[in-house]
């Protein structure tokens, strides 16, 4: 389910993906590759039956923010946004894709 809110997506932000909604902050962000992107999180979510997902991304986070000392670049190395956009311009991806792959 789809849901177009400026109030939920944080500043910087197009979408967000939070089991079973994808948030837009606008309208005009909707586009096959975001949205595939927001698909993977709900995927990878599912796999970590939600709450497991969210612990791991927030710990994930936390490491790479230590590591790397840069917001952008600590949220672009978690674990499951490096899966989200390696693939998200393969819009066949979640057809193919296998059980846990955001671990390889």
């Amino acid at each position: 389910m789809i849901i177009v809110s400026k109030f939920i997506v944080r500043k910087g932000y197009a979408a967000m993906a939070i089991f079973p909604f994808i948030f837009f902050k606008k309208k005009e962000y909707i586009n096959p590759v975001r949205l595939n992107h927001e698909r993977i999180h709900l995927r990878q979510q599912l796999e970590l039956l939600l709450i497991f997902f969210y612990l791991w991304y927030l710990i994930d986070f936390i490491v790479k923010y230590a590591k790397y000392r840069n917001w952008k670049t600590a949220y672009r190395n978690i674990i499951f946004e490096r899966e989200a956009y390696s693939f998200e311009k393969d819009l066949n991806y979640l057809k193919k894709r296998k059980f846990y792959n955001f671990i390889r």
